[in-house]
């Protein structure tokens, strides 16, 4: 498989995933209300704002014309709900998966820096065949 056909799967793959997850933050939003920081107001809007920008930023990632601006704005999403995943963490239990291990929890943190990665390899980084022209 070449590396733009990898490349190529791996944007479907991912945008997939935001467009599911942003999906699900409008049919189970208290999921995402016990996820958030305490002191973080306006729960219910941010996670509507959220949902809709992984909804927007997944499409994006498959317009080649949004491409670029969509996964910048999903790697501010991604660094923007980190301190949801910290809070998880902290508190020791995430909603809807009660019985994961806290341990499991703490080890979900290292994910987001593969999400970054991930989203900027198959939004902002160019192909093989592309750098050698």
């Amino acid at each position: 498989m070449s590396s733009s056909l990898k490349q190529s799967a791996a944007r479907w793959v991912l945008a997939l995933f935001f467009i599911v997850a942003g999906v699900n933050h409008f049919l189970t939003p208290e999921i995402y209300y016990g996820m958030m920081p305490p002191w973080l107001p306006a729960k219910a809007a941010a996670n509507l704002i959220s949902g809709a920008a992984e909804i927007a930023g997944g499409l994006g990632l498959l317009i080649p014309a949004l491409r670029r601006p969509a996964a910048w704005g999903l790697i501010a999403l991604l660094i923007a709900v980190f301190p949801a995943n910290i809070q998880v963490a902290v508190q020791g239990h995430m909603p809807g998966l009660e019985n994961a291990p806290a341990a499991l929890l703490w080890l979900r943190l290292l994910f987001q820096p593969v999400f970054v990665a991930w989203v900027w390899w198959v939004g902002l980084a160019r192909a093989k065949s592309q750098r050698a022209s």
